[in-house]
């Protein structure tokens, strides 16, 4: 690992992320911090059947999902600033970036840390386990499995 090579954060706001981010600070003093945070497009157009019985969709408007898209995205952005100025407070410059799922997170979070030739992931965990994580799945056991950077994993003290 180069001294000043930088390091990401996989950063959603959530207090998970925020142990991740105060956790990088004391381990990697100084390095310069990619916050990425990852947003799923078309979360609009995904309808369920209004009825639970197989029948056709509610249509959806093309122009309301873009919007919400375009929402989203904001929000998303809004998150990594979040996640820049919180680093600022512990003493790291950080760059925020922004980024549409295209896939899925983990595989998103490896393209960015990649992208940005970053020496190591910091991601928390809320440390699902069991029945609900086979069901839900884990964001952070995913990015362990696609990430071909080494994977930094903060548990929230509690």
């Amino acid at each position: 690992m180069a001294e000043s090579a930088p390091i990401l954060v996989a950063y959603d706001g959530s207090p998970e992320a925020r142990a991740a981010l105060a956790r990088a600070a004391k381990l990697f003093p100084g390095r310069p911090v990619v916050i990425a945070t990852v947003w799923e497009p078309g979360l609009a157009s995904v309808v369920p059947d209004p009825a639970g019985i197989g029948g056709p969709a509610t249509p959806v408007d093309v122009g309301e999902v873009a919007e919400i898209d375009q929402i989203m995205s904001k929000r998303a952005a809004s998150i990594a600033a979040e996640g820049v100025a919180r680093a600022a407070e512990v003493g790291l410059e950080a760059t925020p970036v922004a980024s549409e799922d295209e896939g899925n997170v983990a595989e998103t979070i490896s393209a960015i840390a990649d992208d940005h030739e970053v020496d190591v992931v910091v991601v928390g965990s809320r440390g699902v386990s069991g029945l609900k994580a086979r069901l839900l799945g884990s964001t952070t056991e995913s990015i362990l499995h696609h990430c071909r950077r080494p994977v930094l994993v903060v548990r929230e003290p509690g």
